[in-house]
């Protein structure tokens, strides 16, 4: 079984999504070229990668959205 393949899977889903894109990759690389098994995490790695990696964009986007709508609010407000 490839590490980075079991590698992407970890990252994708529990602590940094492009980490396991990142490592999906290189999993699917090594094991074409050692002929290892894990070709099906290395696969959900980058596909979790990627999805987790939109929420976490969409979420920051919206977090920022709130945070200026926060800021201009006050202001408008007279800084009240």
């Amino acid at each position: 079984m490839n590490t980075y393949a079991i590698l992407s899977l970890v990252f994708a889903i529990a602590v940094f999504p492009p980490l396991g894109i990142y490592f999906g990759n290189k999993a699917k690389r090594q094991i074409a070229e050692r002929g290892e098994r894990g070709i099906e995490l290395a696969n959900a790695g980058v596909i979790c990668g990627w999805i987790f990696s939109a929420f976490q964009g969409l979420v920051l986007i919206i977090w920022c959205g709130f945070g200026a709508a926060i800021v201009v609010g006050g202001i408008a407000n007279g800084g009240q």
